[in-house]
């Protein structure tokens, strides 16, 4: 089968940057994907082939994930739903702590962003160990949605994150790039 060229493209513009933010640590940086604009437009367009068409709204986590689920919600014809870091969200909140490969940290959701039964695709720019987005589906769950998508442009397999998010009961989820 032959490659999705845009998928090649994309990966052409994911830069590996080594050592950082720590020894040994090959940090996969999307400035350059970002900064491009027929490579950004396909990972849109990607994203947007790789959703289920059952969705009714689309949510991204702070902040990468703002900058590929708003437009893919938009493609797609719904609404999108922040999951913000703490203190950003006025109004009564729903908080999630969890931990980083480098530390912890926590997410919020507003208690009435999503109703009971409404169907969401969950966007972010990397899946690593998977505390991020386990955390942002745990929200999803709370507010009594369902999770019917997850999906990432970049997914780091050898860090056990698919695993996290399958513990939690997900069981749709697909990435641009593995690396």
């Amino acid at each position: 089968m032959r490659p999705d060229p845009r998928v090649t493209r994309i990966q052409s513009l994911v830069r590996t940057i080594a050592d950082f933010p720590k020894p040994g640590v090959q940090f996969r940086d999307i400035t350059p994907l970002l900064a491009d604009p027929e490579g950004l437009a396909d990972t849109m367009a990607v994203l947007v082939d790789m959703a289920p068409d059952e969705v009714d709204v689309v949510a991204g986590i702070d902040s990468r994930g703002f900058l590929f689920g708003a437009p893919v919600a938009v493609a797609m014809g719904t609404g999108f739903v922040p999951v913000r870091k703490p203190g950003k969200l006025p109004g009564p909140v729903f908080e999630e702590a969890f931990d980083l490969e480098y530390g912890s940290s926590t997410l919020a959701i507003h208690q009435d962003a999503l109703r009971p039964g409404q169907r969401v695709l969950l966007v972010d720019d990397l899946l690593a160990t998977g505390g991020t987005l386990g955390a942002a589906v745990k929200l999803i769950l709370r507010e009594k949605a369902v999770l019917t998508h997850v999906e990432t442009v970049i997914e780091l397999p050898d860090l056990g994150g698919r695993a996290k998010l399958e513990s939690l009961g997900v069981t749709s989820f697909s990435s641009i790039l593995q690396f």
